[in-house]
């Protein structure tokens, strides 16, 4: 018998350890976090296009503002999904696209659809926060054309 339990106790650890020698896989890269990053991006860009076009100053603004609002919200929910290991890093300044109404119209609407390409295949919080981005993005879209 107490050979039994010394058996025991020298063979817990080594099976615990056998359990846990292959590493899991991570998890696929959460979705939103590309909209997030496209948000940043638009958000850049309109900021460029108000300061290189006094015409466009008010409206590229706008959709700066309304676009960074979508880029902390998406990446809020990333964050709380998926806890971040460090903080993003900043992103380098941009020159204003050529042709900056186009440019900002073009990029609304990708942002649209991907947007709205996702709303059915996450869950309904995260559709509810997608529903958002893709009415904000066709308003600016209408209001800037």
């Amino acid at each position: 018998m107490l050979r039994a339990g010394a058996l025991a106790a020298v063979a817990a650890p080594l099976i615990a350890s056998g359990c846990t020698d292959e590493p899991a896989a991570p998890p696929p890269p959460d979705p939103l976090a590309d909209l997030a990053a496209r948000a940043r991006a638009d958000a850049a860009a309109a900021q460029a296009v108000a300061g290189a076009a006094p015409e466009l100053a008010a409206p590229a603004g706008e959709i700066a503002r309304l676009r960074t609002e979508h880029a902390v919200a998406l990446q809020a929910e990333v964050d709380r999904a998926r806890p971040p290991s460090s903080a993003p890093s900043p992103a380098p300044p941009v020159a204003a696209p050529p042709n900056g109404r186009a440019h900002l119209l073009e990029s609304l609407r990708i942002a649209e659809e991907q947007a709205a390409a996702l709303v059915p295949t996450v869950p309904r919080h995260r559709a509810g926060l997608l529903g958002s981005v893709v009415a904000g993005c066709a308003g600016l879209r209408e209001v800037f054309a």
